[in-house]
């Protein structure tokens, strides 16, 4: 396959260079990207670029962001062998998850990566990212991509997109994803880890549903937390969802007022996502009396999602359903990898 590998440039670290005349940090030009990144002439295959009208600083990411990346990738996605977004780190996580929901049928590598320092540093990690990244972005065993999904590559190691969450502000190993393996390590050689790869059928051509329902509050309880925080969120106009983030396995308050106040927001037709506060693990509801109550009331288990997954999932399932028996069947099973199988039912 000699088609090229597509770089989109959306902002952040990885792309700022020091403008010549004033030393200031400034957007990198990707016209010249062989300029300042030498390494990629080394490759048998060609690299275009798509910087967006638009670059912005990572947390400012909106969901318009997820429906723009979607437009270019579907609508070159038979000119391309594989994709690489550069992407800000804060919100890396979040577009990768809300990525890998809005694409269907997706049979190529949409690889985000990024780094903790701009590319033209000395030390920049960006320079070993790019570089792993498009490799991995133009790889192909028989005619088929090697790592057919949405991903991040950062350090050494390569995850699932919406398994992942950032947990360093300054490492190079600023990612990690504690419930699912890594798809692949970076070293001297690229060593996929094919088992974890997901390579289900594809038949139907790749498409974007883009549509996202941004109605959802997320509420971390903690000790002492006053009821009321809880009341107000239940009362804001037009939401229609709410990720809870426990304790441990699912674990909640049962004070019989926070309980209510949980019902009262069920009543209302809030769907109530359990996720645990905890990196790694799962909820799992009813295991103790102090999440057997949410359980209960309906609260929708979130198994061990990410709360960045959680969030995306959320917004693109109340997108696409109105029947709550088809939003809370639709986000407490697995849809894209999201969620380990063996903890459903649970």
């Amino acid at each position: 396959m000699n088609k090229p590998v597509l770089i989109i440039y959306t902002g952040g670290t990885i792309g700022m260079i020091n403008d010549p005349v004033t030393g200031a940090l400034c957007p990198f030009d990707f016209d010249q990207i062989a300029k300042e990144v030498p390494e990629i002439r080394e490759f048998d295959f060609s690299i275009d670029s798509h910087t967006l009208p638009e670059i912005i600083d990572s947390s400012d990411v909106q969901p318009r962001l997820w429906k723009e990346l979607c437009r270019i990738i579907t609508e070159n996605y038979d000119r391309y062998r594989g994709f690489v977004v550069l992407h800000g780190t804060d919100t890396m996580a979040y577009s990768a998850s809300a990525l890998s929901f809005m694409l269907q049928n997706l049979t190529k590598p949409v690889v985000f990566t990024g780094s903790q320092l701009p590319i033209g540093k000395r030390r920049t990690d960006g320079k070993e990212n790019l570089i792993a990244a498009i490799e991995i972005a133009a790889a192909y065993d028989e005619g088929k991509a090697v790592v057919p999904e949405v991903c991040i590559l950062f350090g050494a190691k390569l995850f699932r997109g919406n398994r992942t969450t950032k947990i360093n502000a300054e490492s190079f190993d600023a990612f990690q994803s504690f419930n699912y393996p890594e798809l692949a390590n970076i070293g001297i050689h690229i060593h996929y880890n094919y088992g974890a790869i997901d390579y289900a059928p594809r038949p139907g051509k790749v498409s974007a549903c883009t549509e996202m329902d941004t109605n959802i509050a997320i509420l971390k309880i903690f000790p002492g937390m006053r009821v009321e925080i809880l009341d107000a969120i239940a009362n804001i106009p037009g939401l229609r969802g709410l990720i809870l983030e426990t304790y441990g396995s699912g674990n909640a308050p049962t004070d019989k007022v926070f309980l209510n106040k949980i019902k009262e927001a069920l009543n209302k037709g809030i769907v109530i996502y359990n996720v645990t506060q905890c990196q790694g693990g799962s909820v799992e509801m009813g295991r103790y009396e102090t999440s057997r109550e949410l359980l209960n009331a309906g609260v929708i288990s979130g198994h061990d999602i990410t709360t960045e997954a959680a969030a995306c999932k959320m917004m693109s399932i109340l997108a696409r359903y109105t029947n709550l028996a088809d939003i809370q069947k639709y986000l407490n099973i697995n849809i894209r990898g999201e969620i380990s199988p063996k903890y459903i039912g649970c």
